[in-house]
């Protein structure tokens, strides 16, 4: 032993090298470029058979728009408006002026510049899980959510990088309607750096949340409207008809040039044609109806073409997605957006009611329908489960290591003559390896993804730690993750304005939604 200590040196000591921390691969996944060539489901012919067709629906049958103060608009612009029907016939060539003037890109502005994030071209950004009523865990399992709930899953989103923007996270069933958005939007403003998601409830819930993330950027009404700072999701009520909180919404974050993304949720067989082009055609024509009451109320009020088209199971009439059907409704999606040139939102979804291999493969499987179709804005990405009746704790950390996968291979590889490595293959004899070489020594520590919740070990190592499913893993990353959590900085002074906007707007009874 002592002989040992000697040729190796004193017990406990150690070189500069051997103590200093070991360099870490990057995993800032900031700025995504989408390289993959773009998959189409139609030939050029038939999308253009697509939009013709939609334009025709909209010229044609109409849509039924509930909103009185959109139908002005409709009208004024141009629409045939029937105002005993409330149906709204649009003229083609009203549609295609809106879609000239609807942007193919731009930025949305965060809280720091790091969390801009470009909505457009071959950006791609992910987003976690949008709006459900309830939360799970593996402690507690399926409940209600609440405002904790609402702030975790905040944390979280600001924690990984992989997750670019804000989402409508789980609603807080504990708060009351009227004043859920500003407690909402204080989490938003005062947990995370990256841009915000705006509920369209109506103007004065609307107009509350923009007056505190004004002040939180610390910008005026003139340069709020200038650039978008938020979002929100509008949703038709297929098929056909848009109802009056979501037009409102469309025209509300118009008018203050804030981001709609105008969302059909056609199912297949259910709420739209059986066939997946029918279905495409119906939501193309709803999404261009939405598109045009932006254009009309501001021409060149930044929008995304949303797109949520998948099937039900014909047995019991539940959606389902991850399906074959939902991936090539993906790609032919991703073609009418580009067809038209608007950013385009899709979604990420999986019809399972708990965080198991069946909620794995839809996701993946909706993530891959995307990716391939071209998604600029991946919504629902970490967290969905349930049809997204529920968002879950250990999805969220699932999903992130399959976003994180994602962002990892839309890296660009190094091809140089080093990582050609010939001297690398003349160094090692045949027969041999490559494990201390010199060329794997300066490159180990950096040179492959390192996952966040995959164990890697054999099976007796992995059993002799406990054998934990990755769900269970899961559950500790997302726990340790809020432990650790430190919210960005944020001026005291902004806090002191954003407490004393949410004091005043409860003791004045907020706002209740318009409906």
């Amino acid at each position: 032993m002592a002989d040992r200590e000697r040729r190796s040196g004193r017990r406990g000591r150690r070189s500069a090298a051997e103590t200093a921390p070991a360099p870490t691969r990057s995993i800032a996944y900031r700025r995504l470029i989408n390289p993959l060539i773009r998959q189409p489901a139609f030939s050029d012919d038939r999308v253009e058979a697509i939009h013709q067709t939609a334009l025709r629906v909209l010229e044609e049958l109409g849509i039924k728009v509930l909103n009185g103060q959109a139908r002005d608009r409709f009208k004024k612009a141009g629409a045939d408006v029937d105002g005993d029907s409330w149906m709204v016939r649009l003229d083609r060539g009203l549609v295609e002026e809106a879609i000239r003037t609807a942007p193919g890109q731009f930025d949305l502005i965060a809280g720091s510049a790091e969390r801009r994030v470009t909505l457009g071209g071959d950006h791609v950004a992910f987003m976690g899980v949008g709006g459900p009523p309830h939360i799970s865990d593996l402690d507690h399992g399926k409940r209600p959510g609440t405002l904790e709930d609402t702030r975790n899953l905040i944390k979280l989103t600001q924690s990984f990088d992989v997750v670019h923007l804000l989402s409508p996270n789980v609603e807080p069933q504990d708060i009351p309607i009227e004043i859920r958005h500003l407690d909402m939007t204080y989490a938003e403003m005062t947990l995370s750096d990256k841009a915000p998601f705006v509920y369209a409830r109506g103007p004065g819930q609307v107009r509350d949340c923009f007056a505190m993330i004004r002040l939180a950027r610390g910008v005026d009404e003139d340069t709020f409207a200038a650039r978008p700072y938020c979002y929100t999701v509008i949703n038709t009520n297929s098929p056909r008809q848009l109802d009056i909180p979501m037009c409102q919404g469309i025209m509300d974050f118009a008018d203050a040039g804030q981001i709609s993304l105008i969302t059909p949720f056609t199912l297949s067989g259910a709420m739209a044609p059986v066939t997946i082009a029918g279905a495409l055609t119906l939501a193309h024509a709803e999404a261009l109806a939405g598109i045009t009451l932006a254009q009309v109320s501001r021409p060149g009020a930044p929008v995304l073409y949303g797109s949520f088209t998948s099937n039900v199971d014909m047995k019991s009439g539940s959606p389902a997605f991850g399906t074959p059907e939902f991936i090539k409704g993906a790609f032919g999606a991703g073609q009418l957006a580009r067809h038209i040139d608007v950013p385009w939102r899709g979604s990420v979804g999986t019809a399972s009611n708990a965080p198991d291999e069946q909620a794995v493969y839809e996701t993946l499987m909706s993530m891959w329908g995307n990716m391939l179709g071209g998604a600029h804005v991946h919504l629902h990405a970490a967290g969905w489960l349930e049809g997204g009746l529920t968002a879950s704790m250990e999805k969220f950390v699932l999903d992130v290591e399959m976003l994180q996968i994602l962002a990892e291979m839309l890296q660009p590889l190094d091809a140089s003559d080093a990582a050609i490595g010939y001297d690398a293959i003349a160094e090692v004899e045949p027969g041999g390896h490559f494990f201390a070489a010199a060329h794997t020594m300066e490159r180990y520590q950096t040179a492959f993804y390192q996952p966040l919740v995959s164990d890697w070990r054999n099976f007796g190592q992995w059993s002799e730690d406990g054998a934990t499913w990755s769900s269970t893993r899961a559950n500790r990353i997302w726990k340790e993750t809020l432990a650790n959590f430190t919210p960005p900085p944020l001026d005291p002074g902004i806090v002191e304005a954003l407490d004393e906007f949410v004091i005043r707007r409860k003791a004045e009874g907020g706002e209740p939604p318009v409906s």
